[in-house]
């Protein structure tokens, strides 16, 4: 349901200053006590008031001053009632002037009113109290017919525009502040979003890396407990030695890779199937610089690929390609099968619902399963 535009209120941003530049209130302020001063002092100058006439003039003065901020205070909280009644005094006080010899200030007044009015009242209410003081102006304004009427009208249409002016600068802070409001939730979601790439970071290297560990010293603590072959009980804690050292490794390679730190995938590739026997990559395409994530996903898929070869086809060959494609860069680990290893019950930790998140996350994809000979994953990622 629309608001009716006869009962709207100017809206909070428009009545208020505070968002206009402190030169220009400056500016404003000015020239409001300028014209205020030279109005002033000619006034008193011209007028035969003496004595207590001069003195109830300055109180008049001070009145109409308190009044008028009081005015702009209730317009400016959208209180219609106490508004009105201080317009009304401001008039009362013009009158006033008016009959003493105060001709000047209360034509000046009275105009002041008018303009306010439109400018900072429900149109509903500004229209007859702007018709009031207008009329009061137009009725002790010595001019001729045709140069009142145009006053009166200029007078209406000045405290118009001011109205559509202020409106203007009210929607420009509102825009301001949404758009404020748009970007730091933007920057809190790149920060949640930051703090889960560095979540998924060490989950993908830790949990790995400890959950093989645990395998190999639980065998370690079963053989111990049963009285197991001494060299089969080194061999299980050598071999989780080995896991804790890779697992660091892979923990400073992830560090550095939050700090963008990272060598080419190209590299990392070929060291990657040098531990792999067995295996071999090859690299296609032209070759261009991958984005953090990107590069993050080809080396974990590549890495926990291969792991899962080593778990589940122990001694089988290894074909590693990567393909940079003009929109994407794909990944193809294929194996030509093998008998399950010892280690082919254990959690791959990582795995294969980890690797195709990873790839869902930034808008590629993730195949994995049995092909003619043994096992292909294939990755897609936007470059």
């Amino acid at each position: 349901m629309t608001e009716n535009v006869w009962t709207r209120w100017p809206s909070r941003e428009a009545l208020s200053r505070a968002e206009v530049a402190r030169p220009r209130r400056m500016l404003g302020w000015a020239t409001r006590a300028g014209a205020l001063a030279i109005l002033l002092g000619t006034t008193f100058t011209d007028s035969d008031l003496h004595g207590w006439g001069i003195a109830a003039g300055v109180l008049g003065v001070i009145a109409c001053g308190v009044a008028a901020w009081a005015f702009w205070r209730t317009t400016l909280e959208h209180r219609l009632l106490p508004s009105l009644g201080l317009l009304t005094l401001l008039l009362g006080l013009a009158t006033a002037g008016q009959s003493v010899g105060f001709r000047i200030p209360a034509l000046v007044l009275w105009c002041g009113c008018a303009v306010s009015a439109i400018e900072r009242l429900p149109l509903v209410a500004a229209l007859p109290a702007t018709s009031v003081a207008l009329g009061a102006y137009a009725a002790v304004n010595d001019d001729v017919w045709l140069t009142t009427a145009a006053t009166t009208a200029g007078l209406a249409l000045v405290g118009y525009v001011l109205r559509l002016d202020a409106e203007a600068r009210g929607s420009a802070q509102r825009l301001l502040a949404q758009e404020r409001a748009a970007l730091a939730a933007k920057a809190d979601s790149a920060a949640l979003a930051e703090r889960a790439r560095i979540a998924r970071e060490i989950h993908d290297v830790l949990a790995h890396s400890l959950s093989a560990q645990m395998v190999h010293l639980e065998a370690a603590r079963l053989l111990i407990e049963r009285g197991g072959d001494r060299d089969t009980i080194l061999e299980r804690v050598v071999a989780a030695r080995g896991m804790a050292r890779e697992g660091l490794a892979e923990t400073r390679q992830a560090l550095s890779a939050l700090r963008g730190e990272m060598s080419p995938v190209e590299d990392f590739l070929s060291e990657l199937v040098a531990t792999t026997d067995g295996a071999d990559v090859t690299v296609t395409g032209e070759r261009q610089l991958l984005r953090a994530e990107a590069s993050q996903a080809v080396r974990r898929v590549a890495q926990e690929a291969l792991t899962n070869v080593r778990k589940h086809a122990p001694g089988a060959k290894v074909q590693v390609r990567l393909d940079y494609g003009e929109h994407e860069v794909t990944l193809d680990v294929r194996d030509s099968g093998g008998s399950p290893g010892d280690l082919s019950g254990s959690g791959a930790g990582y795995g294969l619902l980890g690797m195709r998140e990873r790839a869902e996350l930034l808008g590629g994809s993730l195949d994995a399963g049995p092909d003619e000979e043994g096992f292909v994953v294939t990755l897609k990622v936007p470059v």
